[in-house]
């Protein structure tokens, strides 16, 4: 690992430290599924919010196979792109019931072999659910990986690929976790805290 790189992640370790941590509630597998197909184009909260009622309505796969899709469609309306999100939802659980027994896969071939579900949705259940070692990319990390000069890449795929030959396997699900945080309070899309930032000195973006 570069020494640089080394810096980066022992300045993170020490700003939020090592605890994996999982910002969508969820009580099942199958729950952190439909929370992370959701979470696409929406916040974590607003999918907390809906999921509450949500997993109380529906308590099973198999309910949600069955669910109506006009029904599905209003219960999770707050989320967005609710249209294709309950489509893909009741497609996603009639496979878990048909084809994987009613259990979440765990290679990522499987899971992405599921309707709504790309390499982003099934690197976060490979993490949280069997802490297979994995990069999530999503938003933050791409933008803030660009910005700390760890991948020249604009790809989520070949993002996941720099960062995984960049990273050490132990901080591949943790990095993701600490440049959310991080991206949600200082590296902000606009207008970050470049005043705040501990990281300026390895940035791109604020020189």
């Amino acid at each position: 690992m570069k020494k640089r790189t080394k810096e980066i992640l022992e300045i993170l370790d020490q700003q939020y430290g090592t605890e994996y941590v999982c910002y969508l509630n969820y009580e099942t597998p199958w729950q952190l599924l439909i929370a992370t197909m959701l979470s696409a184009q929406c916040t974590d909260a607003r999918v907390n919010i809906v999921t509450k009622d949500l997993f109380q309505k529906y308590t099973s796969v198999e309910a949600f196979a069955k669910a109506d899709l006009a029904e599905l469609e209003q219960d999770i309306k707050p989320t967005g792109f609710y249209h294709n999100k309950a489509k893909n939802i009741i497609a996603c659980m009639r496979a878990l019931r048909d084809r994987f027994g009613g259990e979440v896969p765990r290679s990522l071939e499987d899971l992405t072999s599921l309707a709504g579900v790309g390499r982003k949705t099934a690197n976060v259940i490979r993490g949280n659910i069997y802490h297979d070692a994995s990069v999530v990319v999503d938003t933050h990390v791409k933008r803030i990986s660009n910005r700390l000069g760890l991948t020249k890449n604009k790809e989520p795929e070949k993002i996941e690929q720099d960062l995984m030959k960049e990273l050490p396997k132990d901080h591949w699900i943790l990095y993701n976790i600490q440049i959310i945080t991080f991206g949600r309070s200082i590296c902000t899309a606009r207008n970050p805290k470049c005043e705040e930032c501990f990281l300026t000195k390895y940035c791109s973006g604020s020189k």
